[in-house]
């Protein structure tokens, strides 16, 4: 097992522009934030639901108000 506690995927509180999703997965896989949006701005380029998977995730994952 890690020696590292595991944090639980939440919306960021402080790192947010829109609702936070970027920021809290950033967060939680130690990913930096500014690379998660940079991909998911690139990955809207491409056909697909992935803005229709960021409203989503937006409504399912928690806000972290513990920061």
């Amino acid at each position: 097992m890690s020696s590292q506690v595991q944090r639980k995927l939440r919306r960021s509180s402080v790192h947010r522009i829109l609702g936070g999703v970027c920021g809290g997965l950033g967060q939680r896989f130690g990913i930096p934030i500014g690379l998660v949006r940079l991909l998911f701005v690139l990955s809207i380029i491409l056909p697909g639901p992935q803005f229709l998977y960021y409203v989503i995730a937006w409504v399912i994952i928690p806000l972290d108000t513990a920061e």
